[in-house]
Protein backbone atom coordinates (compact mmCIF):
# COMPACT_ATOMS: atom_id res chain seq x y z
CA UNK A 1 0.00 0.00 0.00
CA UNK A 2 0.94 3.30 -0.31
CA UNK A 3 2.23 4.54 2.67
CA UNK A 4 -0.26 6.30 5.59
CA UNK A 5 1.07 6.90 9.12
CA UNK A 6 -1.57 6.08 11.73
CA UNK A 7 -2.89 9.45 12.23
CA UNK A 8 -3.23 10.04 8.78
CA UNK A 9 -5.13 6.54 8.77
CA UNK A 10 -7.55 7.59 11.76
CA UNK A 11 -8.25 11.14 9.88
CA UNK A 12 -9.44 9.45 6.73
CA UNK A 13 -11.48 7.20 8.86
CA UNK A 14 -12.35 9.17 11.55
CA UNK A 15 -11.20 6.97 13.90
CA UNK A 16 -9.18 6.80 17.12
CA UNK A 17 -6.22 5.07 18.26
CA UNK A 18 -6.42 2.98 21.00
CA UNK A 19 -3.70 2.70 24.33
CA UNK A 20 -0.46 3.88 23.86
CA UNK A 21 -0.47 3.41 20.12
CA UNK A 22 2.02 5.93 18.01
CA UNK A 23 0.45 7.62 15.91
CA UNK A 24 3.35 8.26 13.46
CA UNK A 25 4.17 4.43 12.92
CA UNK A 26 3.73 4.12 8.86
CA UNK A 27 2.07 1.47 7.21
CA UNK A 28 3.43 0.41 4.00
CA UNK A 29 3.00 -3.39 4.24
CA UNK A 30 0.04 -5.49 2.99
CA UNK A 31 -3.70 -4.80 4.27
CA UNK A 32 -5.31 -8.15 5.17
CA UNK A 33 -8.34 -9.35 7.04
CA UNK A 34 -6.52 -12.83 7.32
CA UNK A 35 -3.96 -12.57 10.08
CA UNK A 36 -1.90 -15.05 8.42
CA UNK A 37 -0.98 -13.06 5.52
CA UNK A 38 0.25 -10.43 7.54
CA UNK A 39 3.93 -8.95 7.55
CA UNK A 40 6.19 -6.20 7.98
CA UNK A 41 4.65 -2.99 7.84
CA UNK A 42 0.77 -4.37 7.63
CA UNK A 43 -2.66 -3.31 8.27
CA UNK A 44 -4.77 -6.09 9.75
CA UNK A 45 -8.29 -5.44 9.65
CA UNK A 46 -10.47 -7.88 11.85
CA UNK A 47 -13.24 -8.13 10.58
CA UNK A 48 -16.18 -9.97 12.30
CA UNK A 49 -17.79 -12.75 10.16
CA UNK A 50 -20.41 -15.23 10.05
CA UNK A 51 -18.05 -18.38 11.60
CA UNK A 52 -15.09 -16.01 13.26
CA UNK A 53 -14.67 -13.01 14.53
CA UNK A 54 -11.51 -11.51 13.61
CA UNK A 55 -10.26 -9.48 16.57
CA UNK A 56 -9.71 -12.84 18.12
CA UNK A 57 -6.90 -12.78 15.73
CA UNK A 58 -5.35 -9.73 15.98
CA UNK A 59 -2.66 -10.98 18.41
CA UNK A 60 -1.67 -13.56 15.69
CA UNK A 61 -1.35 -10.67 12.97
CA UNK A 62 0.76 -8.52 15.42
CA UNK A 63 3.27 -11.12 15.98
CA UNK A 64 3.57 -11.92 11.80
CA UNK A 65 4.27 -7.89 11.77
CA UNK A 66 1.48 -6.13 11.54
CA UNK A 67 1.95 -2.23 12.66
CA UNK A 68 -1.49 -2.12 13.66
CA UNK A 69 -5.20 -3.49 13.38
CA UNK A 70 -8.22 -1.55 12.11
CA UNK A 71 -11.23 -2.54 14.92
CA UNK A 72 -14.31 -2.22 16.05
CA UNK A 73 -13.74 -2.72 19.82
CA UNK A 74 -10.31 -2.17 22.16
CA UNK A 75 -7.73 -5.05 22.30
CA UNK A 76 -5.51 -6.03 24.34
CA UNK A 77 -1.57 -5.79 24.08
CA UNK A 78 -1.44 -4.42 20.10
CA UNK A 79 -1.53 -0.86 18.55
CA UNK A 80 -5.02 -0.73 16.95
CA UNK A 81 -7.58 1.80 15.35
CA UNK A 82 -10.93 1.97 16.83
CA UNK A 83 -13.47 3.23 14.18
CA UNK A 84 -17.73 2.33 14.51
CA UNK A 85 -17.70 0.09 11.35
CA UNK A 86 -15.12 -1.78 10.07
CA UNK A 87 -15.85 -1.97 6.64
CA UNK A 88 -16.78 1.47 6.24
CA UNK A 89 -13.70 2.60 7.43
CA UNK A 90 -12.11 0.07 5.18
CA UNK A 91 -13.44 1.66 2.15
CA UNK A 92 -12.52 4.95 3.08
CA UNK A 93 -8.96 3.50 3.21
CA UNK A 94 -9.41 2.15 -0.28
CA UNK A 95 -10.71 6.02 -1.33
CA UNK A 96 -7.64 7.52 0.09
CA UNK A 97 -5.36 5.05 -1.60
CA UNK A 98 -6.93 6.10 -5.01
CA UNK A 99 -6.99 9.85 -4.39
CA UNK A 100 -2.88 9.02 -3.21
CA UNK A 101 -1.71 8.12 -6.46
CA UNK A 102 -1.09 10.80 -9.41
CA UNK A 103 -2.77 9.48 -12.71
CA UNK A 104 -4.27 6.27 -11.90
CA UNK A 105 -6.51 4.98 -14.18
CA UNK A 106 -9.23 2.80 -12.08
CA UNK A 107 -10.51 0.09 -14.45
CA UNK A 108 -14.36 -1.83 -13.12
CA UNK A 109 -14.70 -4.73 -14.85
CA UNK A 110 -18.66 -6.04 -14.36
CA UNK A 111 -20.98 -8.98 -16.06
CA UNK A 112 -23.10 -11.79 -15.41
CA UNK A 113 -19.86 -14.18 -16.23
CA UNK A 114 -16.43 -13.52 -17.85
CA UNK A 115 -15.71 -10.92 -15.41
CA UNK A 116 -12.30 -13.16 -13.47
CA UNK A 117 -11.17 -14.41 -17.26
CA UNK A 118 -11.26 -11.00 -18.81
CA UNK A 119 -9.67 -9.58 -15.83
CA UNK A 120 -6.56 -11.56 -16.23
CA UNK A 121 -6.48 -11.04 -20.10
CA UNK A 122 -6.65 -7.43 -19.08
CA UNK A 123 -4.01 -7.18 -16.60
CA UNK A 124 -1.76 -8.92 -18.94
CA UNK A 125 -2.52 -6.71 -21.74
CA UNK A 126 -1.79 -3.29 -19.54
CA UNK A 127 1.07 -4.55 -17.76
CA UNK A 128 2.61 -4.46 -21.03
CA UNK A 129 2.07 -0.29 -21.18
CA UNK A 130 2.27 0.60 -17.37
CA UNK A 131 2.06 -1.01 -13.88
CA UNK A 132 -0.59 -2.97 -13.17
CA UNK A 133 -2.11 -3.98 -9.98
CA UNK A 134 -5.27 -6.04 -10.80
CA UNK A 135 -8.17 -8.79 -8.73
CA UNK A 136 -6.07 -11.90 -7.60
CA UNK A 137 -9.08 -14.52 -8.16
CA UNK A 138 -12.82 -13.05 -7.83
CA UNK A 139 -12.09 -11.33 -5.00
CA UNK A 140 -14.94 -8.76 -6.38
CA UNK A 141 -16.85 -8.25 -3.28
CA UNK A 142 -17.20 -5.06 -0.89
CA UNK A 143 -14.04 -6.72 0.96
CA UNK A 144 -11.93 -8.19 -1.65
CA UNK A 145 -12.30 -4.50 -3.90
CA UNK A 146 -10.84 -2.37 -1.26
CA UNK A 147 -8.31 -5.33 -0.40
CA UNK A 148 -7.07 -5.11 -4.38
CA UNK A 149 -6.72 -0.92 -3.57
CA UNK A 150 -4.66 -1.50 -0.93
CA UNK A 151 -2.18 -3.32 -3.49
CA UNK A 152 -1.57 -0.55 -5.68
CA UNK A 153 1.98 1.42 -5.17
CA UNK A 154 3.00 4.90 -5.75
CA UNK A 155 4.22 3.78 -9.34
CA UNK A 156 0.59 2.09 -10.01
CA UNK A 157 -0.87 3.02 -13.40
CA UNK A 158 -3.24 0.89 -14.29
CA UNK A 159 -5.81 -0.71 -11.26
CA UNK A 160 -8.18 -3.30 -12.88
CA UNK A 161 -11.15 -4.18 -10.63
CA UNK A 162 -13.55 -6.43 -11.08
CA UNK A 163 -16.91 -6.01 -9.46
CA UNK A 164 -19.23 -8.33 -8.71
CA UNK A 165 -23.06 -7.78 -7.24
CA UNK A 166 -25.99 -9.72 -5.99
CA UNK A 167 -28.46 -7.13 -5.67
CA UNK A 168 -29.13 -3.79 -7.05
CA UNK A 169 -26.69 -1.11 -5.52
CA UNK A 170 -23.88 -3.40 -4.63
CA UNK A 171 -21.41 -1.92 -7.68
CA UNK A 172 -22.44 1.79 -6.64
CA UNK A 173 -21.17 0.88 -3.55
CA UNK A 174 -17.92 -0.60 -5.11
CA UNK A 175 -18.00 2.95 -7.29
CA UNK A 176 -18.53 5.23 -4.73
CA UNK A 177 -15.99 3.78 -3.30
CA UNK A 178 -13.16 3.61 -6.36
CA UNK A 179 -14.26 5.88 -8.82
CA UNK A 180 -13.26 4.20 -12.08
CA UNK A 181 -12.64 6.19 -14.83
CA UNK A 182 -13.44 3.16 -17.17
CA UNK A 183 -16.02 0.43 -17.09
CA UNK A 184 -16.48 -2.66 -19.24
CA UNK A 185 -19.64 -4.35 -19.20
CA UNK A 186 -19.23 -8.16 -20.42
CA UNK A 187 -22.84 -9.62 -20.65
CA UNK A 188 -25.62 -9.26 -18.67
CA UNK A 189 -26.86 -13.42 -18.37
CA UNK A 190 -29.03 -15.65 -15.70
CA UNK A 191 -26.16 -16.21 -13.33
CA UNK A 192 -27.46 -15.31 -9.38
CA UNK A 193 -31.04 -14.58 -11.66
CA UNK A 194 -32.56 -16.39 -8.36
CA UNK A 195 -31.30 -13.40 -6.02
CA UNK A 196 -31.53 -10.67 -8.43
CA UNK A 197 -35.47 -11.58 -9.47
CA UNK A 198 -35.08 -11.41 -13.13
CA UNK A 199 -32.33 -10.23 -15.86
CA UNK A 200 -33.55 -6.67 -16.41
CA UNK A 201 -32.69 -6.13 -12.79
CA UNK A 202 -29.31 -7.62 -13.20
CA UNK A 203 -29.03 -4.75 -15.96
CA UNK A 204 -30.05 -2.50 -13.56
CA UNK A 205 -27.56 -3.57 -11.29
CA UNK A 206 -24.31 -4.02 -13.88
CA UNK A 207 -25.72 -0.57 -15.26
CA UNK A 208 -24.33 1.15 -11.87
CA UNK A 209 -20.91 0.83 -13.42
CA UNK A 210 -21.33 3.14 -16.15
CA UNK A 211 -23.55 5.61 -14.80
CA UNK A 212 -20.97 6.40 -12.12
CA UNK A 213 -18.09 7.15 -14.89
CA UNK A 214 -16.78 10.98 -14.96
CA UNK A 215 -18.24 12.79 -18.75
CA UNK A 216 -14.00 12.58 -19.39
CA UNK A 217 -14.39 8.58 -18.86
CA UNK A 218 -14.97 5.50 -20.76
CA UNK A 219 -17.57 2.77 -21.33
CA UNK A 220 -16.90 -0.29 -22.62
CA UNK A 221 -20.25 -2.30 -24.07
CA UNK A 222 -21.15 -5.18 -25.42
CA UNK A 223 -22.67 -4.70 -28.86
CA UNK A 224 -24.06 -7.96 -29.01
CA UNK A 225 -25.95 -8.25 -26.11
CA UNK A 226 -29.00 -5.87 -26.32
CA UNK A 227 -29.44 -5.26 -22.41
CA UNK A 228 -25.81 -3.75 -22.10
CA UNK A 229 -25.78 -1.86 -25.66
CA UNK A 230 -29.00 -0.08 -24.00
CA UNK A 231 -26.70 0.82 -21.31
CA UNK A 232 -25.12 3.71 -23.17
CA UNK A 233 -27.83 5.95 -22.53
CA UNK A 234 -27.24 5.44 -18.68
CA UNK A 235 -23.68 7.16 -18.68
CA UNK A 236 -22.37 10.85 -19.63
CA UNK A 237 -18.93 9.22 -20.30
CA UNK A 238 -17.66 8.54 -24.15
CA UNK A 239 -19.14 4.88 -25.04
CA UNK A 240 -17.19 2.10 -27.35
CA UNK A 241 -19.08 -0.87 -28.58
CA UNK A 242 -17.22 -3.93 -28.89
CA UNK A 243 -18.85 -7.05 -30.36
CA UNK A 244 -19.25 -9.27 -33.78
CA UNK A 245 -21.81 -7.19 -35.67
CA UNK A 246 -21.21 -4.37 -37.74
CA UNK A 247 -23.14 -1.75 -34.92
CA UNK A 248 -19.65 -2.43 -32.98
CA UNK A 249 -16.70 -0.40 -33.08
CA UNK A 250 -14.34 -2.31 -32.55
CA UNK A 251 -15.03 -5.76 -33.80
CA UNK A 252 -14.08 -9.50 -34.41
CA UNK A 253 -13.95 -10.71 -37.95
CA UNK A 254 -12.84 -14.19 -39.27
CA UNK A 255 -12.99 -15.91 -35.78
CA UNK A 256 -11.97 -19.24 -36.28
CA UNK A 257 -11.50 -22.28 -33.60
CA UNK A 258 -7.88 -24.14 -33.50
CA UNK A 259 -7.93 -27.66 -32.10
CA UNK A 260 -6.52 -26.42 -29.17
CA UNK A 261 -9.81 -25.37 -28.12
CA UNK A 262 -8.26 -21.43 -28.82
CA UNK A 263 -9.56 -18.73 -30.99
CA UNK A 264 -8.39 -17.35 -33.87
CA UNK A 265 -9.37 -13.84 -35.31
CA UNK A 266 -9.07 -10.01 -36.60
CA UNK A 267 -9.30 -7.19 -34.71
CA UNK A 268 -10.94 -4.63 -36.39
CA UNK A 269 -11.21 -1.10 -35.36
CA UNK A 270 -12.01 2.64 -36.83
CA UNK A 271 -7.60 2.86 -36.93
CA UNK A 272 -6.87 -0.34 -38.49
CA UNK A 273 -6.64 -4.45 -37.88
CA UNK A 274 -4.10 -6.72 -36.59
CA UNK A 275 -4.31 -10.58 -36.13
CA UNK A 276 -4.76 -11.63 -33.04
CA UNK A 277 -4.07 -15.75 -31.98
CA UNK A 278 -5.22 -16.18 -28.31
CA UNK A 279 -4.04 -18.70 -25.69
CA UNK A 280 -6.94 -18.93 -23.35
CA UNK A 281 -9.67 -21.54 -24.33
CA UNK A 282 -13.12 -21.16 -25.63
CA UNK A 283 -14.60 -19.08 -28.75
CA UNK A 284 -16.07 -16.90 -25.81
CA UNK A 285 -12.63 -15.12 -24.95
CA UNK A 286 -13.01 -13.55 -28.27
CA UNK A 287 -15.32 -11.07 -26.88
CA UNK A 288 -14.09 -10.75 -23.58
CA UNK A 289 -10.87 -9.97 -25.34
CA UNK A 290 -12.44 -7.52 -27.01
CA UNK A 291 -13.43 -5.18 -23.93
CA UNK A 292 -9.36 -5.35 -23.25
CA UNK A 293 -8.42 -4.03 -26.61
CA UNK A 294 -11.23 -1.22 -26.47
CA UNK A 295 -9.59 -0.02 -22.94
CA UNK A 296 -5.94 -1.06 -24.02
CA UNK A 297 -6.37 1.35 -27.15
CA UNK A 298 -7.88 4.02 -24.99
CA UNK A 299 -5.50 4.36 -22.74
CA UNK A 300 -2.71 4.32 -25.69
CA UNK A 301 -1.69 0.73 -26.78
CA UNK A 302 -1.07 0.71 -30.56
CA UNK A 303 -3.56 -1.68 -31.94
CA UNK A 304 -0.34 -4.09 -32.87
CA UNK A 305 1.22 -4.03 -29.27
CA UNK A 306 -2.22 -4.70 -28.12
CA UNK A 307 -2.86 -7.66 -30.66
CA UNK A 308 0.73 -8.98 -29.81
CA UNK A 309 0.30 -8.76 -25.67
CA UNK A 310 -3.71 -10.61 -26.87
CA UNK A 311 -1.52 -13.27 -27.90
CA UNK A 312 0.47 -13.86 -24.89
CA UNK A 313 -1.73 -13.35 -22.54
CA UNK A 314 -2.81 -16.60 -20.36
CA UNK A 315 -5.34 -16.96 -16.96
CA UNK A 316 -3.63 -16.36 -13.75
CA UNK A 317 -6.79 -17.21 -11.95
CA UNK A 318 -7.88 -21.19 -11.39
CA UNK A 319 -10.51 -23.14 -12.44
CA UNK A 320 -11.33 -21.44 -15.44
CA UNK A 321 -11.49 -23.47 -18.25
CA UNK A 322 -7.89 -25.15 -16.66
CA UNK A 323 -6.53 -27.69 -19.12
CA UNK A 324 -4.44 -30.35 -17.82
CA UNK A 325 -2.84 -33.01 -19.89
CA UNK A 326 -2.17 -36.07 -18.15
CA UNK A 327 0.63 -38.36 -18.86
CA UNK A 328 -1.85 -40.97 -19.76
CA UNK A 329 -3.48 -38.92 -22.72
CA UNK A 330 -6.26 -37.99 -20.64
CA UNK A 331 -7.24 -33.86 -21.14
CA UNK A 332 -8.84 -32.70 -18.16
CA UNK A 333 -10.47 -29.55 -18.35
CA UNK A 334 -11.45 -27.97 -15.32
CA UNK A 335 -14.05 -24.92 -15.00
CA UNK A 336 -15.89 -25.65 -12.26
CA UNK A 337 -15.05 -22.26 -10.20
CA UNK A 338 -18.12 -20.87 -10.77
CA UNK A 339 -21.21 -21.67 -13.49
CA UNK A 340 -24.52 -20.63 -15.32
CA UNK A 341 -26.43 -21.40 -18.59
CA UNK A 342 -23.99 -19.58 -20.75
CA UNK A 343 -20.90 -20.13 -19.22
CA UNK A 344 -21.69 -23.77 -19.54
CA UNK A 345 -22.70 -23.19 -23.18
CA UNK A 346 -19.31 -21.82 -23.84
CA UNK A 347 -17.72 -24.66 -21.80
CA UNK A 348 -19.32 -27.58 -24.41
CA UNK A 349 -18.88 -25.70 -27.61
CA UNK A 350 -14.78 -25.65 -26.06
CA UNK A 351 -15.03 -29.41 -25.09
CA UNK A 352 -16.35 -30.19 -28.75
CA UNK A 353 -13.73 -27.92 -30.32
CA UNK A 354 -10.97 -29.75 -28.83
CA UNK A 355 -12.37 -33.05 -28.91
CA UNK A 356 -12.49 -33.90 -32.17
CA UNK A 357 -11.60 -37.57 -32.95
CA UNK A 358 -11.93 -38.22 -29.14
CA UNK A 359 -14.33 -39.40 -26.62
CA UNK A 360 -15.85 -36.18 -24.79
CA UNK A 361 -17.11 -35.84 -21.05
CA UNK A 362 -19.43 -33.17 -19.94
CA UNK A 363 -19.22 -33.75 -15.41
CA UNK A 364 -21.97 -31.38 -14.51
CA UNK A 365 -22.73 -30.35 -11.08
CA UNK A 366 -25.50 -27.80 -9.86
CA UNK A 367 -25.70 -24.56 -11.13
CA UNK A 368 -26.53 -22.25 -8.20
CA UNK A 369 -28.16 -19.30 -7.27
CA UNK A 370 -30.71 -19.89 -10.71
CA UNK A 371 -34.24 -19.04 -8.60
CA UNK A 372 -37.16 -20.57 -10.24
CA UNK A 373 -35.47 -21.59 -13.36
CA UNK A 374 -33.50 -23.52 -12.68
CA UNK A 375 -34.58 -26.85 -13.26
CA UNK A 376 -35.26 -25.91 -17.00
CA UNK A 377 -31.84 -24.40 -16.97
CA UNK A 378 -30.25 -27.38 -16.20
CA UNK A 379 -32.79 -29.97 -18.55
CA UNK A 380 -31.82 -27.34 -21.00
CA UNK A 381 -28.27 -27.68 -20.77
CA UNK A 382 -27.86 -31.28 -20.56
CA UNK A 383 -30.07 -31.25 -24.07
CA UNK A 384 -27.03 -29.00 -25.12
CA UNK A 385 -24.64 -31.09 -24.28
CA UNK A 386 -26.28 -34.26 -26.48
CA UNK A 387 -27.19 -32.06 -29.46
CA UNK A 388 -23.44 -30.55 -30.22
CA UNK A 389 -22.70 -34.26 -29.62
CA UNK A 390 -20.79 -35.04 -25.96
CA UNK A 391 -20.22 -39.05 -26.05
CA UNK A 392 -20.66 -38.99 -22.16
CA UNK A 393 -22.89 -36.59 -19.70
CA UNK A 394 -22.14 -36.87 -15.81
CA UNK A 395 -24.39 -35.16 -13.76
CA UNK A 396 -23.01 -34.62 -10.12
CA UNK A 397 -25.52 -34.66 -7.09
CA UNK A 398 -30.07 -33.84 -6.80
CA UNK A 399 -29.50 -30.63 -7.87
CA UNK A 400 -27.95 -31.48 -11.51
CA UNK A 401 -30.26 -34.68 -12.04
CA UNK A 402 -31.95 -32.40 -14.47
CA UNK A 403 -28.94 -31.78 -16.89
CA UNK A 404 -29.51 -35.81 -16.78
CA UNK A 405 -32.93 -35.60 -17.92
CA UNK A 406 -32.38 -33.19 -20.95
CA UNK A 407 -29.30 -35.21 -22.25
CA UNK A 408 -30.91 -38.57 -22.12
CA UNK A 409 -34.24 -37.28 -24.37
CA UNK A 410 -32.32 -35.22 -26.65
CA UNK A 411 -31.47 -36.63 -30.34
CA UNK A 412 -28.06 -37.60 -29.96
CA UNK A 413 -28.18 -39.21 -27.08
CA UNK A 414 -24.84 -39.50 -25.62
CA UNK A 415 -24.41 -42.11 -22.68
CA UNK A 416 -25.80 -40.72 -19.37
CA UNK A 417 -24.78 -41.55 -15.43
CA UNK A 418 -26.41 -39.45 -12.57
CA UNK A 419 -23.71 -40.40 -9.55
CA UNK A 420 -24.63 -38.68 -6.31
CA UNK A 421 -21.67 -36.99 -5.26
CA UNK A 422 -17.90 -35.88 -6.06
CA UNK A 423 -16.80 -39.34 -4.02
CA UNK A 424 -19.01 -41.35 -6.80
CA UNK A 425 -18.19 -39.05 -9.99
CA UNK A 426 -14.42 -39.67 -8.68
CA UNK A 427 -15.05 -43.63 -8.24
CA UNK A 428 -16.80 -43.77 -12.05
CA UNK A 429 -14.35 -41.45 -13.67
CA UNK A 430 -11.27 -43.27 -12.79
CA UNK A 431 -13.04 -46.45 -13.83
CA UNK A 432 -13.76 -45.82 -16.78
CA UNK A 433 -11.83 -42.83 -18.36
CA UNK A 434 -9.39 -44.04 -21.01
CA UNK A 435 -5.88 -42.39 -22.73
CA UNK A 436 -7.00 -39.72 -25.28
CA UNK A 437 -10.51 -38.51 -23.42
CA UNK A 438 -11.12 -35.48 -22.85
CA UNK A 439 -13.20 -34.62 -19.66
CA UNK A 440 -14.87 -31.14 -18.88
CA UNK A 441 -15.61 -30.37 -14.77
CA UNK A 442 -18.18 -27.37 -14.51
CA UNK A 443 -20.27 -26.55 -11.85
CA UNK A 444 -20.65 -23.77 -9.08
CA UNK A 445 -18.04 -23.85 -6.83
CA UNK A 446 -19.68 -24.93 -4.00
CA UNK A 447 -20.86 -27.69 -5.87
CA UNK A 448 -17.25 -29.29 -5.43
CA UNK A 449 -16.35 -30.07 -8.90
CA UNK A 450 -13.15 -28.01 -8.90
CA UNK A 451 -11.84 -30.26 -6.47
CA UNK A 452 -12.34 -32.91 -8.55
CA UNK A 453 -10.78 -31.67 -11.44
CA UNK A 454 -7.59 -31.05 -9.21
CA UNK A 455 -8.13 -34.78 -7.81
CA UNK A 456 -8.22 -36.40 -11.39
CA UNK A 457 -4.93 -34.53 -11.88
CA UNK A 458 -3.13 -34.79 -9.05
CA UNK A 459 -4.19 -38.78 -9.00
CA UNK A 460 -5.50 -38.31 -5.37
CA UNK A 461 -9.50 -38.85 -4.32
CA UNK A 462 -11.07 -35.39 -3.75
CA UNK A 463 -10.67 -33.63 -0.65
Amino acid sequence: MIPFTLNDLARITGGTLGGTTDGDLVIDGPVVTDSREAAPGSLYVARIGEHADGHDFVGAARNRGAVASLVSKPVPDSPYLLVPDVQEAFAAIATAVIKGIDGLQVIGITGSSGKTSTKDVMAAVLQEHGSTVATIGSLNSEVGVPLTVCRALPQTQHLVLEMGARGVGHIQYLTDMTQPTIGVVLNVGSAHVGEFGGQEIIARAKAELVQALPADGLAVLNADDPLVAAMAGNTAAQVVLVGRGPQAQIRADDVQMTDAGTARFTLVTGTGRASVDLQVLGEHMVDNALAVAAVALHLGMDIQAVARALSAARLTSRWRLERHDRPDGVTVLNDAYNANPDSLAAALHTLIAMGRGRRTWAVVGEMLELGDDSRRAHYDCGALAASVGVDRVVAVGDGARAVADGASTTSGTPRVDVVPDVTAAHQLLTAELAPGDIVLLKSSRDSGLRLLGDALVDGEAPA
